[in-house]
């Protein structure tokens, strides 16, 4: 007798009766040991520069923990045993290494659990981190002098709003959010809680929101959401003693000032928003004392239900509240000057606010910007570096200011397309200011060091660069050299000397090395395994090639082992995703490395060379829309140019033919495999994981669109493709989770194009996932992902 969750599976078949339905499959053993490699462990250094720790995790589940009871509220989905987000990867083990002595430990007194949020405390002593065992997570902390795990407290914490703790930044304690109500009893439906949904509309207060999922609906879910999401603030010091702060409250973020003597506390209000997810809500932002006494208010903020539309678009009112990271207890903001609505024309569309204990004079003006405030990160040494933007050009700028002299005119350190990866100077290298918060990593005064990904037309070329802030001036101190892709995770010493990498090539999986540039040595420090040995000598190459319209463009052919040059075509699967410019110039960057290492991940098309098939893989497909023009006003036809590109630059180098290329995408990359399908003849057919096909059921914008569909209902209809199910004369494949939470993707998209190929005759396949989200995580799933794909390649790139 097959599982329920065998026959919860749907498969919907027209025109491909060979293939089996209504079971799960497995793919050819080759792709089954790529879902069971190992996956690259994650890391995280010590403050001190001394411990890496390397947390060992799947990402693959069993089906049936998808299946766990879980609730869908205020944009969340939480799990009710836990108070937790579900579907959150957790980590089954970690081990230290000793960056000095090169000694690997284990972690002694770890009992089996799911491993989250682990933390360093700003002195290095302790690694904290919550352990999840039954129903409940709790607090734990790893002490490095001892080399013991150990259960700090026994209380049940609360992640359904924010993170469950946080580290004091002195080290000596923990914040953490116990959930109150573990243990009692969900509010179950009844009487009187059944009655009309009633939803009435304000021609005052326009509120267009885009297509958010998992809303409130009833009074029942706002209890049960008031039910979750209730945590009681605590401070637990380090032998375990746990003092209770303030109320209980929905607590969405808690942090202590850098000197602890005051904690920000925002939490969210009611009436609930049942247009709009949790992080839209009323809130209330607070200074409490130590003690978990209100001190000031902050912000008092109504439901943001009416923001303006525009990705650049913010409420009115305080917002981005947060502690100065180099100062004692000084708080900064931003609030909008221009109505919240970008298109508004100001001199300022933000004020920037700083506020200091003890709150008892009126906040000053720290910054003024002429775009969006994007952001503050500080150094130790009263400098800071201010980012704004704005979306109409995707530029940004970002400032040098000097937070202790408002006056002080600031210092333009970049200014460009946020699209382009050429120039991008790289990202501050941080350390710990005297409090122990994370800071920007000065030295000599005037220096910071910045690390980036060195993009080029070459490739990736990692690099470490000495910035001077007086000159603005950069010096090369390294970069990384070919064979290799090495990349800097951080700076161990006060001037750049020494350095931590990640380092691989083609064939070498990543792995730690500490690099000391004035000796030019080189030590290994992780000896992670290779995931997938019978994957060696996979062929790879960057290919870059010009649109007719002289838009640069650039690809990845990877070939299977074994093949040589002269071997003649092969089938090919092309997998892309499509993005938005408003400068061709930056259109066709190449962002990736020819030396990275092939790690052939089952979620994408690379399994298939195992098989013998020739990969494209993320051949750029830009949409421009330079000075007056919007991208989306000639989509379909950049697409199917960019397309054509890619599909005649394989043929001229041998290794395609005509009619024997398959086209496939994830979620924006299904929109696009529909849309080549239906307006050229390019493929053999496709693949489409997770779409969007109908955009006016995405009438307040999708991907970059910010016009509503009665903007611009042309637009919307021309690059539908269900509009247009008719000329889809190709064989495609849609697979879908049926619990899809991403905005816009709402399972019934899938169904609906599927339905149209039905009735009008056209060849497609339809895959429901049961229980899979937006991605695809359950074994189970991804082996019949794979083989629902290795049959569709057969079928259709066949003799």
């Amino acid at each position: 007798m097959r599982s329920a969750f065998a026959l919860s599976l749907i498969l919907l078949v027209l025109a491909a009766p060979a293939l089996a339905q209504d079971e799960f499959r497995e793919p050819d053993p080759a792709l089954t040991a790529l879902v069971d490699a190992p996956m690259q462990p994650a890391s995280t250094v010590s403050p001190d520069n001394r411990w890496l720790a390397a947390f060992e995790w799947n990402r693959v589940v069993p089906l049936a923990e998808l299946a766990r009871e879980e609730l869908k509220l205020a944009g969340l989905r939480i799990t009710p045993a836990t108070f937790a987000r579900s579907r959150s990867t957790g980590y089954n083990n970690f081990v230290l290494h000793d960056l000095e002595t090169g000694e690997r430990r284990p972690v002694a007194g770890l009992p089996e659990g799911a491993i989250h949020a682990p933390s360093w405390s700003s002195d290095s002593n302790h690694l904290a981190f919550t352990l999840e065992r039954g129903d409940k997570r709790t607090l734990w902390i790893y002490d490095v002098a001892s080399g013991q795990a150990r259960e700090l407290s026994d209380r049940p914490l609360n992640g359904v709003l924010s993170g469950p703790y946080t580290w004091l930044p002195d080290g000596k304690g923990l914040l953490i959010n116990m959930a109150v109500n573990h243990g009692g009893e969900l509010p179950q439906p009844s009487v009187e809680t059944i009655a009309p949904q009633i939803q009435e509309t304000d021609p005052e207060s326009k509120a267009p929101v885009r297509t958010y999922q998992d809303l409130l609906e009833t009074p029942l879910d706002a209890e049960r959401f008031t039910f979750l999401a209730t945590g009681q603030l605590a401070r637990v010091n380090l032998d375990g003693e746990v003092t209770e702060l303030g109320e209980p409250a929905l607590f969405i973020n808690f942090d202590s000032s850098p000197d602890t003597r005051y904690l920000l506390v925002e939490s969210l209000q009611q009436p609930y928003s049942y247009s709009v997810p949790y992080y839209r809500f009323a809130r209330r932002s607070q200074v409490w004392d130590a003690a978990g006494n209100t001190v000031t208010l902050v912000a008092d903020l109504p439901s943001a239900e009416d923001i303006p539309k525009g990705f650049d678009s913010v409420q009115t009112g305080r917002r981005s509240i947060q502690w100065r990271a180099d100062a004692p207890a000084t708080l900064v903001w931003a609030e909008a000057q221009d109505g919240g609505d970008m298109s508004t024309e100001v001199d300022y569309h933000d004020h920037v606010f700083h506020w200091p204990a003890p709150f008892e004079e009126a906040p000053e003006i720290l910054a003024r910007t002429e775009r969006r405030f994007a952001g503050l990160d500080w150094a130790d040494n009263g400098l800071a570096v201010l980012t704004e933007w704005r979306f109409a050009d995707r530029k940004l700028r970002t400032w040098i200011i000097a937070p202790d002299d408002p006056e002080r005119e600031p210092v333009l350190f970049q200014e460009r397309s946020y699209n382009d990866a050429y120039n991008d100077p790289g990202n501050p290298i941080r350390t710990l200011s005297e409090f122990g918060t994370s800071v920007i990593h000065t030295f000599d005064g005037e220096h910071i060091l910045l690390a980036g990904n060195g993009a080029s037309p070459e490739g990736n070329i990692p690099f470490l660069d000495r910035y001077d802030v007086a000159s603005g001036e950069s010096t090369r101190l390294w970069q990384s050299e070919a064979p290799y892709y090495e990349r800097v995770v951080d700076v161990l010493d006060e001037t750049g000397g020494r350095i931590l990498t990640l380092r691989e090539a083609r064939d070498e999986q990543p792995n730690f090395f500490l690099r000391d540039l004035s000796s030019d040595a080189l030590t290994q420090v992780s000896e992670f395994p290779h995931p997938h040995p019978q994957m060696t000598g996979i062929e790879k190459e960057l290919i870059r090639y010009q649109r007719d319209d002289g838009v640069e463009l650039s690809g990845t052919l990877y070939l299977p082992p074994g093949y040589e040059e002269g071997d003649g075509p092969l089938p090919v699967l092309m997998w892309a995703y499509p993005l938005e410019y408003k400068d061709s110039s930056v259109a066709g960057q190449v962002r990736e490395s020819p030396y990275e290492f092939n790690r052939v991940s089952y979620w994408g098309p690379l399994p298939y060379l195992a098989l013998g098939y020739a990969v494209f893989d993320d051949p750029k497909m830009p949409i421009v829309g330079e000075g007056e023009a919007l991208p989306n006003d000639s989509f379909r036809e950049q697409l199917v140019a960019s397309a054509q590109a890619a599909v005649d630059v394989l043929i001229e180098r041998g290794v395609a033919e005509p009619g024997q290329v398959v086209i496939g995408g994830h979620s924006y990359g299904a929109f696009m495999v529909a849309n080549l399908l239906a307006h050229s003849d390019l493929f053999a057919a496709g693949i489409a994981r997770s779409g969007a096909y109908n955009r006016s059921l995405t009438p307040f914008g999708f991907q970059g669109e910010e016009r509503d569909f009665w903007e611009a209902q042309d637009v919307y209809a021309t690059v539908s493709p269900f509009f247009h199910a008719e000329k889809i004369d190709e064989p495609i494949l849609m697979i879908h989770g049926t619990e899809d939470n991403n905005s816009g993707t709402y399972p019934m998209q899938s169904e609906r194009l599927f339905d149209a190929l039905k009735g009008l005759g056209g060849m497609a396949r339809l895959v429901m996932l049961p229980h899979e989200s937006h991605g695809y995580r359950a074994r189970a799933s991804l082996l019949h992902m794979l083989w629902e794909q290795q049959q569709w390649l057969e079928a259709h790139l066949g003799d």
